[in-house]
């Protein structure tokens, strides 16, 4: 039944409110960061648009420029230090390494195990997917003190090789996101009927070659879709960071070193958490079509 006008109103202006509730928090992080520190701590009022717009908290943390420089180049006087200790230039090349190599690492065991599981009867099979998605709901607070012990071990944490760091931080992140992006995966190869993978094997292809050349290639969207989706959960991990590695600041932990013992820089703050959201916004807006076919299990059809 088609919905009335004035309905079709009422939806769309609901849906419009929603949208503009969640969004705010980003829009006033984004408005905060080009604040200076006068209209950011206006006791007075909240404070919108009454300012002069600067670019001292963008300048110092993604192009590692002088705080005090700055400052006295447009102005402001002196008495304006900490002039390295906000550069996040290494800590955003440190998440970059370390999301990217998460993200291999994940998708390239979670597209060959969802295959499997979508194409291949086996016994306890409902049972192994309820159990992969429990994985998914286990907080990482509660392997974290095993966690430590075993990178302590293993030569992970606290050692003189970084790459030993990175590698560690790619191996807890690929297995936190691996439960999410095997069920993804198999949602997308659910989509792919098996009467496919029948056809080009009885023209001659191998189960490898049916996979790399008939299938893999149709389901193309659905990893681009979960590849960003670990992606920016590992891009955003806070926890598991802080703890097993102090040679390694991504970029939540180094947003955190700027609460400091004589106050917040939420100027800092600000500009390196928009900073940080804008890779995430632009991945999520190239694949949402298939994203939400993947969060739903396949149950929208193109």
């Amino acid at each position: 039944m088609e919905m009335s006008r004035p309905l079709q109103l009422l939806r769309d202006t609901v849906a419009v409110l929603v949208t503009a509730i969640f969004m705010f928090p980003i829009f006033w992080w984004a408005l905060t960061s080009i604040k200076p520190i006068s209209a950011v701590f206006d006791k007075d009022r909240v404070n919108f648009f009454d300012f002069t717009p600067t670019f001292i908290n963008y300048g110092v943390t993604l192009f590692g420029q002088s705080r005090s420089q700055i400052a006295i180049d447009e102005g402001l006087g002196m008495g304006v230090a900490g002039a390295d200790a906000y550069d996040s230039r290494m800590s955003i090349l440190e998440s970059v390494i370390v999301s990217i190599g998460a993200t291999a690492i994940t998708m390239g065991v979670a597209v060959f195990a969802a295959y499997a599981i979508s194409r291949m009867a086996f016994r306890g099979r409902a049972s192994y997917l309820n159990w992969v998605l429990g994985q998914r709901f286990m907080p990482p607070i509660a392997i974290l003190i095993p966690l430590v012990s075993i990178y302590k071990v293993a030569g992970m944490r606290d050692t003189d090789n970084l790459y030993m760091g990175y590698l560690g931080l790619m191996m807890i992140y690929a297995l936190m996101n691996l439960p999410i992006a095997v069920l993804l995966m198999k949602s997308f190869f659910d989509d792919v009927p098996k009467d496919v993978d029948e056809a080009a094997m009885i023209d001659g292809a191998t189960r490898w070659q049916t996979f790399r050349k008939v299938v893999l290639p149709m389901v193309k969207g659905g990893v681009a879709a979960s590849a960003v989706l670990c992606f920016i959960f590992s891009w955003t991990e806070f926890l598991l960071s802080l703890f097993l590695t102090t040679d390694i600041r991504t970029v939540p932990v180094k947003i955190q070193t700027f609460v400091t013992s004589t106050g917040n820089e939420w100027g800092f703050i600000a500009a390196l958490g928009t900073a940080a959201i804008i890779p995430s916004f632009i991945f999520i807006l190239l694949v949402q079509k298939h994203l939400v076919r993947g969060l739903t299990l396949g149950s929208l059809k193109e």
